[in-house]
């Protein structure tokens, strides 16, 4: 999470400065390869990854309200806005915090019977 922030953030930075910027095209399994995320401390990640959260909660919380539609496009073709970067970066969030809450062998949750 704390790479998807500061990725995140940095598309946040050219939506913000450019207009339709093209976003470059990252590999979270690639990069988790190339910096060795296994090898890397706990204790520094974590801070990190506060110091890349709060950056990028930051800068979407200075976002003005006619800045909210500034469009870009990802290298694969995908558009995305202010709005939508910021709702996809919440995805991320909530997917990863599954991933590392959740067991291989416990079911997914469902919605209690009405």
């Amino acid at each position: 999470m704390r790479d998807v922030y500061r990725v995140m953030d940095g598309r946040l930075a050219l939506l913000l400065s450019e207009d339709d910027p093209i976003f470059q095209n990252w590999d979270q399994d690639e990069t988790a390869l190339e910096e060795r995320y296994d090898l890397q401390s706990s204790a520094i990640v974590s801070g990190e990854l506060h110091d890349a959260a709060a950056t990028y909660a930051e800068r979407l919380d200075a976002v003005a309200p006619t800045q909210w539609e500034r469009r870009g496009t990802r290298s694969n073709g995908s558009p995305f806005t202010v709005a939508t970067l910021g709702t996809y970066s919440l995805h991320d969030v909530v997917h990863h915090l599954w991933d590392v809450t959740s067991s291989q062998s416990a079911p997914a949750p469902s919605a209690p019977d009405a």
